[in-house]
């Protein structure tokens, strides 16, 4: 016993990162060794809060195909942990919530770090790259949460200040709790409610000031595993740096990740043009500002998957020349650059990495998903259907599995 208890702890140990060649599918994931010894941990963690996984990225996470396949096999494996963390309301037409579902009444105030609701100025922006701001009294978001997803502790992220109001939080069927938001000063404040049972409902009112919601969050502590997809539609990593320092550094000790994965790179790659130095810059920079406002948490860095085009302006986005596939299909030169780059960042920097393309078969592979029988992709050869999601989630869990045995 205590030998396997001192084992454990040298797993746990936090992993000194060595700067090597990042070649092969997979790279550097003995740095996972503390997510790993957590992970083990997890079914035995009864009263414990989960194993907590925070994905960052755009349409593959937002759309939760692999994230939410992933989840699905950990939880089955060490239990339910929760939904985890989640933008506030419904922030974008077509928002997925899979494992609950969210609603939100009209007089809120949308701001983002890309797309429609992106316009400066704006109020400060945190993980889910989201911040919702109540207009009026009586401006309310609610989430229902499915059998698999009861929880009994919430978590909620909000912007406190001088001119800052109140929240009305009820937890299921329970005393409505107020969040006072006032204070002195503009900072980014998160506030825990904890049940003593299990519940399946949250919702969130406003009732006087204006409150500038970040994020939201539902876990069970009881062991298991909680994953949270933090995506947007359409996004660059370049993106993410809109966010606000000191409220992802609220927001990361509220939250506690025991593993961030980064899985920006599609985007990137079907851009116009394409600036190996100055992506290279900006992962770097990222990187290095997650592991500074998260404690030094894991990162595993998700290359971008094979993606196909038809747009001839992309066959020249980059240096290079473009893989030709089936048809007029192929790949732009560009997502090649990006996966050169990440490689070289990851082997530069000892994160841990994971070749999406090489994991589907390779170049030209998107072809092979969308004809596949039941269709593993979707007819514009870059995003996944539920059924690819599945697959890939498998791979990647295959991987980590084999990692984790290796400790």
């Amino acid at each position: 016993m205590k030998a396997a208890l001192a084992a454990l702890a040298l797993l746990a140990a936090p992993v000194v990162a060595q700067a090597a060649p990042c070649t092969g599918p997979v790279c550097n994931f003995d740095t996972l060794a503390p997510y790993f010894a957590r992970l083990a941990a997890a079914g035995d963690g009864r009263g414990m809060p989960p194993v907590h996984i925070v994905q960052i990225g755009d349409s593959h996470t937002a759309g939760d195909a692999l994230t939410g396949a992933w989840r699905d096999l950990l939880q089955a494996r060490w239990g339910s942990g929760g939904r985890g963390v989640l933008p506030p309301g419904r922030p974008y037409d077509g928002y997925l919530t899979r494992g609950v579902t969210a609603a939100m009444s009209p007089g809120w105030s949308i701001a983002a770090t890309f797309g429609k609701a992106s316009s400066e100025p704006r109020p400060p922006l945190g993980l889910t790259s989201y911040s919702l701001t109540s207009l009026r009294p009586g401006a309310a978001m609610g989430l229902t949460a499915d059998p698999a997803m009861l929880f009994d502790r919430v978590t909620l992220c909000a912007i406190a200040g001088p001119a800052a109001g109140t929240l009305a939080v009820q937890i299921g069927t329970g005393n409505e709790q107020r969040l006072d938001f006032a204070a002195d000063t503009v900072v980014p404040r998160c506030q825990t409610i904890r049940s003593a049972t299990l519940q399946f409902t949250l919702s969130v009112t406003a009732l006087d000031r204006p409150v500038t919601i970040t994020s939201w969050a539902t876990f069970q502590d009881d062991g298991g595993v909680a994953l949270s997809n933090l995506g947007v539609v359409g996004a660059q990593l370049v993106h993410f740096g809109r966010t606000d320092d000191a409220l992802l550094a609220e927001e990361l000790k509220a939250y506690t990740p025991d593993l961030i994965v980064l899985a920006f790179g599609t985007n990137e790659g079907f851009a116009p043009r394409f600036d190996g130095d100055a992506y290279e810059a900006t992962l770097r920079a990222q990187i290095d500002r997650l592991r500074t406002l998260s404690g030094a948490a894991p990162i595993l860095l998700l290359g971008p998957p094979d993606a196909l085009s038809r747009n001839p302006a992309l066959r020249t986005n980059a240096p290079g020349m473009a893989i030709g596939c089936a048809g007029s299909l192929f790949a732009p030169p560009a997502l090649d650059r990006v996966r050169a780059v990440q490689r070289k960042v990851a082997g530069d920097l000892g994160i841990a990495f994971w070749d999406w393309q090489a994991r589907m078969g390779g170049p030209c592979t998107a072809a092979r998903w969308v004809a596949a029988v039941p269709p593993l992709m979707r007819p514009d050869h870059v995003h996944f259907r539920t059924s690819g999601g599945a697959t890939l989630a498998r791979l990647l869990q295959d991987d980590l599995d084999r990692a984790m045995q290796d400790q």
